[in-house]
């Protein structure tokens, strides 16, 4: 049998670990509904560019007789009707709606997560373990709601937490975010 100092170290252990998966996953969500805007602008892009080709090639076609004219509009066209279909069978807005919507409620429980690790040392251990099952059924749920996210998702994100320091400030950038009257270094 552990002690309850030793079970609270290893209690807050848990507690954080998940915090960070929380907000790995959160970051994740907005890293994927950013590919997938970025994936549809590229395309959309690309389609106006090979239609407009399309077009002229189509039009000179008509002036000029020249085989290899035909051929290169034929082969354009083509590609232009495969992205279209493309764009077509893919919902990139709803997908990518559907990750933001992930990462609010994500963000909700990041924030609770934080709020229990603050009020750690004030609960009690029988309301710390209330409180950790029903943030764990709540991550739960939003799980298996949503769309899950990718590697490459996940690898910007551990960029962006790790290296870039994403979702968190410097002491020195806090304090300026506040008005003056609440700034500690007025």
């Amino acid at each position: 049998m552990i002690d309850q100092v030793t079970y609270r170290s290893i209690l807050k252990n848990q507690i954080t670990e998940a915090y960070g998966k929380v907000v790995y996953t959160y970051v994740s969500h907005l890293k994927h509904m950013n590919i997938l805007l970025e994936k549809q602008s590229r395309l959309k892009t690309m389609q106006l560019v090979i239609s407009a080709v399309a077009s002229g090639g189509i039009i000179g076609a008509i002036f000029l007789d020249h085989f290899w004219l035909k051929l290169m509009s034929a082969l354009v066209s083509t590609c232009s009707t495969a992205i279209n279909l493309y764009l077509k069978s893919s919902d990139f807005q709803e997908d990518a709606r559907q990750h933001r919507a992930a990462s609010d409620e994500l963000w909700l429980a990041r924030e609770d997560y934080l709020s229990l690790l603050t009020d750690f040392d004030t609960l009690s251990i029988e309301d710390i373990k209330k409180q950790r099952e029903k943030l764990k059924q709540t991550v739960y749920e939003i799980d298996s709601t949503f769309p899950k996210t990718n590697s490459k998702s996940y690898s910007q994100a551990q960029q962006a937490l790790k290296n870039d320091e994403e979702q968190f400030f410097s002491t020195s950038e806090l304090d300026r975010m506040l008005p003056k009257h609440l700034r500690k270094n007025k």
